[in-house]
């Protein structure tokens, strides 16, 4: 975690999830279900108040960051489909494909009304991501080159590096 951040102040998903997250999760043929309060999350690979995923379920409470929960739906995307039918917490993948995963959430930060680059950015340092160097911002801006390689390569971005709607191909 870096100097000065808390991780306490990053956006949530809140006790209702707004309409674009529930929205965003159906274009890629992913559900949005939000567990009561204190509720195990399924599927949650860090436990606590991460989002899980389970086949095309993300899972979440009013207390899971919404950077968690584009993680997981980006880790989703980014899948094969082989991965994808199997899912059940551990998304697998390599080093490429877990900086596309970083790239993807924050693109899909945008689509979000409550959230967008500037503050993904943000709560993505608080919660202690790290980037060589230093800030998810500087990596995402001077660093991401082969994420994005990736993500057109396999259909997830266009051209203009925007979200195709699409499951990695």
């Amino acid at each position: 975690m870096n100097a000065g951040s808390n991780p306490a102040d990053v956006v949530r998903v809140g006790a209702v999830a707004h309409a674009s997250v529930s929205q965003l999760s159906r274009r890629y043929g992913a559900e949005l279900r939000h567990l009561a309060a204190g509720e195990t999350v399924p599927g949650s690979y860090w436990g606590e108040s991460e989002a899980g995923l389970r086949g095309n379920i993300v899972y979440v409470r009013a207390d899971t960051p919404l950077h968690s929960l584009l993680h997981e739906l980006s880790h989703y995307v980014c899948m094969t489909s082989a991965r994808r039918a199997g899912l059940d917490r551990d998304a697998g993948g390599d080093d490429d494909e877990e900086c596309a995963v970083c790239y993807l959430q924050i693109l899909l930060a945008d689509e979000l009304t409550q959230l967008g680059r500037g503050r993904m950015w943000s709560d993505m340092d608080a919660w202690g991501y790290t980037f060589r160097l230093g800030s998810a911002r500087a990596w995402f801006e001077q660093d991401a080159a082969d994420a994005c390689i990736w993500l057109r390569a396999n259909g997830v971005i266009d051209e203009d590096m925007r979200p195709t709607f699409a499951l990695r191909s």
